[in-house]
């Protein structure tokens, strides 16, 4: 309304003109919106704006509506799929001139030694009136029933149990590393509820962080050289099966608690076997995109603490036997015995670790509740939630190969070993020498195949970046948003609430001359 406007209505009616004239604190807001309608680079706000008829603002509020509805409906497409976090695997070739050597397990096939086991077991058979004999020369098929009940009588009262097994200074004939000697000092024991006693080569350490070899030392191309004996005439009958001699052999990473009873490689006497790996690494990404996780839990470090200070890492499979223990322990009140390296349970609802007893063989307890755990996803979510995959592991693929071994001109060698193993010779052993060796000795090379490594990377599949390019070009593409128009909306909030500011600023002041 223009002052002549007001001066014109004046005169007809008898009013103040001052009374007609529009709030100058709202006449200034409106000001400062309209320059920021005018003036902004949004699109369709100067339209609105700059409309000189009804219609042609109602054109540019509709329109201004239709393409932001549009765009928000992108941008919270977009949102949602950035929150869904997909991932995507890279695949890259890396090649490791030098690289860490991985760790090799190795177990006899048999658990146990014939010698030092058979006048304990009798003696353990006869107190309680299971058998009465006395021959410790074999064991019929009734006796084998009770050896597991002779083994779970000594590890729940706590017994050593080494002695029954074959030492590593028994089986290593001979032991090179890319040239260099290696002794029986650099094998590290670990226990299999299947094979006993086993030995790890180049495990990590947790006290020699530089314990682990690289490929290239000694200038070698990164190659171990073993030669084993069995001592198959001190196996246990009925525990193996007759026609099974030999060894187990696991190539693995440095920080892995073999689980050989899965992984392992069968080797039979009478080879040279030739064990070429590739080396591959797997990378997860950590939540939000998986639920991957290195971190070990309570139980699994209980453990590893039995383990001769090596400096192991987590693994999903490991922790699924132990809350499967858990829950049979719940149950139960005893583990299963066919698990008996993981006796090791964490209470329920609480932190608080126990060694758990093995359970019977013939008590239908353990059976029932691991198949119940195994196929009821409501108690397996329960016990084994926290069991999620690791975030980095490392694996190795293997191409086996084999000659036959040992020639003639190394047999009186290998003789001269067994004679000094500490292990009882078999019978006639002076007559038979030569033909039992072949059906115990064997060797085997184990050696990098390539110096490429295969690495398979977990990645986003939209990253922040790409949330933010995806908004800004929707944002641009429908109304013509950026962030200097961002900014400009701010300067003019800016500028509305610095002028209430110094009107009430105004009052203020007005109101306190008044009171004085």
């Amino acid at each position: 309304m223009t002052d002549s406007t007001i001066k014109h209505i004046a005169t007809v009616f008898p009013i103040d003109a001052k009374a007609l004239e529009p709030d100058p604190k709202f006449r200034r807001r409106r000001s400062i919106i309209r320059e920021f309608s005018l003036n902004t680079s949004t699109h369709g706000i100067p339209g609105i704006a700059r409309s000189q008829n009804i219609h042609n603002r109602i054109f540019w509020i509709v329109s201004t509506l239709i393409f932001t509805g549009i765009m928000l409906f992108f941008i919270v497409e977009s949102m949602k799929a950035y929150f869904n976090y997909p991932t995507q695997t890279s695949v890259s070739f890396i090649v490791e001139r030098s690289q860490a050597f991985p760790a090799v397990s190795i177990c006899n096939y048999s658990p146990m030694r014939f010698d030092n086991f058979i006048e304990p077991f009798l003696n353990f058979t006869k107190s309680r009136n299971l058998t009465y004999t006395n021959d410790t020369s074999t064991i019929s098929e009734e006796q084998s029933r009770y050896i597991r009940d002779f083994i779970q009588n000594l590890l729940r009262h706590g017994e050593p149990v080494d002695s029954y097994f074959f030492p590593i200074s028994s089986m290593l004939i001979s032991c090179l590393y890319n040239g260099q000697r290696c002794q029986t000092n650099d094998f590290i024991p670990f226990y299999s509820s299947s094979f006993g006693r086993c030995y790890t080569f180049n495990a990590k350490m947790k006290l020699n962080q530089s314990s682990v070899r690289n490929t290239t030392d000694n200038g070698g191309p990164g190659k171990l050289e073993l030669q084993l004996y069995a001592h198959s005439h001190q196996y246990i009958p009925y525990v193996v099966k007759d026609v099974s001699v030999g060894m187990m052999a696991m190539i693995h990473d440095n920080t892995e608690l073999p689980l050989i009873e899965v992984a392992g490689i069968q080797l039979e006497p009478g080879r040279e076997y030739k064990l070429s790996y590739k080396k591959k690494i797997y990378q997860l990404l950590p939540s939000p995109y998986s639920d991957c996780t290195n971190k070990i839990p309570l139980v699994i470090q209980a453990m590893f603490n039995r383990y001769a200070g090596a400096d192991y890492a987590y693994s999903q499979v490991l922790c699924y036997t132990l809350c499967i223990q858990t829950y049979v322990y719940d149950e139960c009140k005893c583990v299963s015995p066919f698990e008996w390296i993981a006796q090791s349970i964490v209470l329920s609802g609480t932190d608080q670790i126990r060694e758990a007893s093995l359970c019977n063989v013939t008590d239908q307890c353990y059976m029932t509740a691991t198949a119940r755990i195994t196929t009821t996803d409501s108690i397996w979510n329960q016990f084994c939630s926290d069991c999620s995959q690791a975030c980095s592991t490392v694996d190795f693929t293997i191409t086996t190969s084999a000659v036959s071994a040992p020639s003639t001109t190394y047999v009186p060698v290998i003789k001269k070993f067994v004679e000094k193993s500490g292990i009882i010779l078999p019978k006639n052993w002076s007559n038979t020498w030569q033909s039992e060796i072949p059906k115990n000795y064997l060797a085997v090379d184990i050696v990098c195949e390539t110096t490429r490594v295969e690495t398979y990377t977990q990645d986003a599949s939209i990253s922040g970046v790409d949330l933010l390019s995806n908004v800004g070009g929707h944002t641009g593409l429908w109304i013509g948003i950026s962030f200097l128009s961002i900014m400009e909306l701010v300067e003019m909030l800016y500028r509305l609430i610095r002028y209430d500011y110094y009107i009430l600023k105004e009052k203020i002041r007005r109101r306190n001359q008044e009171q004085s």
